[in-house]
């Protein structure tokens, strides 16, 4: 062995000589990496507990068939949250922007054994990206995991949040990340996950806390200026809307013509008279009015191939209603991939810049966003979202964001059918009211509307430098350096 050595050009954390007396259980090479081997040292040189020896219990989760979905999931006024690894979070606070739901039947049934209720641990185990992601279910919840996720239950809240603080920072990360296997999906076994040493120190809580303060600041901020955008343009459309209805016995009582019925939808749901007051309102803008169908040159759904794309690891991404956010733009955190050959076939819904995507069912139908990042060019979409292209004398990023506009999701809400998996057609979707400005006015108020969508991103992006400082923070207290 002492005569075998390695050049001194190669990054030592990757290329390395290791001794066979200091194999342990393992072959992989990332385990016996000399970085992550001596930050477990130093860890270890504190002497702490391992994270088996703050566990009470622990249970693993699981997905319903896709297949079957509509037997299992619902909206969020009558469901359950179903928490997935994009809903943890590096701050131990639950995110609810991405949620699916299941129905009370499910959640007490086939899923009952991964049940979490407040003050549980949940743990990421599989999946890219950071492992060991760590989040605190909040005081009163109850919801659901998937099978990439572990709920741990410890002797109480301040517990679950010191250990959440510790696997969240960057050294935690480091020592999960040193035991997963497997490559392109790793994942954290039981043995291995409840082997990581855990460091129980109350000050990094504190700081992770500190943390979590700023950003509830920054998200009530951002949440008051995306707010302001409706008024805006209410204002520059000249759009005065009905006072909202309350929802009492007289108001819900109404009658319909025969003439509005015919060839018409016939539940009354519909006919309310608060959507046919948005609806006029609407056309009675001070600007022309047309409909949906007569600006876009083209509009359609996607397609997954059979057996979906959950073992599919690279290719062409495929953007549905989780990759559609709070800001009006399609952006991939977790992304999911459909084959080169797959996408050829429907090379019809291939993704070009300025782009509109449309979530057409399920929990978020309506929710809208425009393609801006050149890498999403030249994609594919799934069969839960539709693509819209809008015509060169409509302005792209003035259409998502009157789409976007309450009076128009209001109208969104009214075509959506359906019981148990609901959404909303391309037929009804063409019909939709769309006021018309000027190209130079649309213009002015896409430029308006970025601003403030861009002043509520510096927000998000000061949350972020807040982390990276807190991580800083953390790793100073931990081991002095």
């Amino acid at each position: 062995m002492n005569g075998f050595a390695i050049s001194s050009h190669f990054n030592k954390n990757k290329v390395f000589i290791l001794h066979k007396c200091d194999l342990d259980k393992r072959l992989g090479p990332f385990c016996y990496v000399p970085e992550l081997v001596e930050l477990e040292r130093k860890v270890l040189a504190r002497k702490p507990k391992k994270l088996h020896d703050y566990v009470v219990s622990l249970s693993s989760g699981a997905t319903p068939k896709t297949t079957e979905s509509e037997k299992y999931y619902t909206d969020a006024e009558n469901g359950i949250p179903f928490l997935r690894v994009q809903n943890l979070s590096p701050t131990g606070v639950l995110e609810f922007e991405d949620c699916k739901f299941i129905n009370k039947e499910t959640h007490n049934g086939m899923l009952k054994r991964s049940q979490i209720f407040e003050d549980d641990l949940l743990v990421k185990i599989t999946g890219v990206g950071r492992m060991a992601v760590a989040s605190v279910a909040p005081e009163g919840f109850e919801g659901n995991i998937n099978q990439h996720i572990v709920v741990i239950r410890t002797k109480d809240k301040t517990t679950s949040e010191t250990i959440a603080a510790f696997l969240n920072s960057d050294i935690g990360e480091k020592l999960a990340t040193r035991r997963s296997t497997g490559g392109t999906r790793p994942a954290l076994d039981y043995p291995a996950l409840l082997s990581i040493p855990i460091i129980y120190d109350p000050k990094i809580l504190a700081i992770t806390q500190k943390v979590v303060e700023q950003k509830r600041k920054n998200e009530a901020q951002a949440k008051k200026l995306l707010a302001s955008i409706d008024d805006y343009l209410l204002k520059e459309l000249g759009i005065t809307l009905p006072p909202s209805q309350e929802n009492s016995l007289k108001n819900r009582m109404f009658t319909a013509s025969i003439k509005s019925i015919s060839g018409n939808r016939f539940d009354p749901f519909y006919h309310q008279k608060y959507f046919v007051d948005v609806d006029n309102a609407i056309r009675k803008s001070k600007y022309k009015t047309g409909i949906l169908k007569h600006q876009l040159s083209f509009i359609e759904s996607g397609s997954r191939p059979q057996g979906g794309v959950s073992n599919i690891e690279e290719g062409i991404l495929s953007f549905g209603g989780e990759h559609v956010n709070n800001l009006c733009e399609v952006e991939v955190k977790t992304p999911k991939y459909i084959s080169t050959e797959f996408h050829k076939l429907n090379i019809a819904t291939e993704t070009k810049l300025s782009d509109i995507l449309i979530v057409k069912d399920g929990a978020t139908t309506g929710k809208v966003g425009i393609i801006n990042n050149p890498d999403y060019s030249g994609q594919n979409i799934n069969e839960h979202v539709f693509l819209l292209r809008p015509i060169n004398t409509v302005n792209a990023v003035y259409l998502v964001n009157y789409l976007n506009f309450s009076p128009i999701q209001t109208l969104i809400k009214q075509i959506i059918t359906g019981a148990t998996v609901t959404g909303i057609t391309k037929g009804a979707l063409k019909t939709l009211p769309v006021v018309l400005p000027p190209l130079v006015k649309q213009k002015e108020i896409a430029e308006h509307v970025t601003a403030i969508r861009q002043q509520a991103q510096q927000l998000k992006d000061k949350t972020k430098s807040a982390l990276e400082q807190a991580s800083k923070e953390i790793k100073e207290i931990l081991l002095g350096s």
